[in-house]
């Protein structure tokens, strides 16, 4: 519990680990808020139920609080209200479409993570669990960076901090890439997570029988100054319903 959690892939697709993390809170019994600002709620319902979780039966008794970013942008794009009288999460998006003021404003975003993770009673669920996929879509609806960091700090003195839950977030990066405002929220990103999963294509190219390696750093440094953190690194194959896990040069291509 209180932990921030930073998902991170670079050359491959890291949405494994949010589905992973949604999966796995929701059979915890944890009361989930999901910002899922990249795929539509069919997508993620149809993964989950692959994984054994029924994400419309978690948002029937209030488990789950989906927000579908996709259904959200088009609904301001269009001028049209999700619930009338009740400003949308995204609410920052209305400066482009009525040319007034900068799009740098998230305070909406984070007062739907808020009500979401305390309206209920605390007893009801076992923890409350922020998860959002992912937060670089903010950058490229207009966010500033400095909105896009506080947003986070926010969300994990609120969650981690006075709920005692736990912040999930999925970020890209690339190290190559010029996109300085993304690097910058990823770098400082790291600074502060208790617990980073870096997903990395190989250098090599593809290959069938391994997709990718992840790094696992465990921050201890973050809790201790003296600490060094811990680093493992691990090589993976994702199939239909699982993800196998292996060290690196122990891949069916090379046994």
């Amino acid at each position: 519990q209180g932990k921030f959690t930073l998902l991170r892939d670079t050359r491959t697709d890291g949405s494994f680990l949010v589905h992973h993390f949604l999966s796995f809170y929701l059979r915890a019994g944890c009361k989930v808020c999901f910002v899922a600002l990249l795929q539509s709620f069919s997508h993620y319902n149809i993964v989950a139920q692959k994984l054994g979780v029924s994400l419309a039966a978690a948002k029937e008794k209030g488990q789950l609080v989906f927000l579908e970013g996709l259904k959200s942008c088009l609904d301001l794009l269009f001028g049209e209200e999700e619930q009338p009288g009740q400003p949308s999460p995204l609410q920052f998006l209305s400066s482009f479409v009525s040319c007034s003021g900068s799009a740098s404003d998230l305070r909406a975003l984070f007062d739907f993570v808020r009500v979401s993770l305390t309206a209920t009673a605390p007893d009801s669920w076992k923890g409350p669990v922020l998860l959002v996929d992912d937060l670089s879509v903010l950058l490229s609806l207009g966010a500033a960076p400095v909105a896009v960091l506080d947003f986070t700090h926010y969300c994990r003195m609120l969650v981690c901090c006075q709920l005692k839950g736990n912040v999930v977030v999925l970020v890209h990066s690339n190290e190559d890439s010029e996109d300085e405002e993304n690097e910058l929220v990823v770098t400082s990103l790291c600074h502060h997570s208790d617990l980073i999963l870096w997903a990395q294509g190989l250098a090599t190219g593809f290959c069938k029988d391994v997709h990718g390696q992840i790094k696992i750093i465990k921050r201890l440094s973050l809790r201790q100054a003296a600490e060094q953190d811990l680093v493992q690194i691990y090589q993976y194959k994702i199939q239909d319903r699982n993800v196998t896990f292996f060290a690196r040069g122990l891949s069916a291509a090379v046994l």
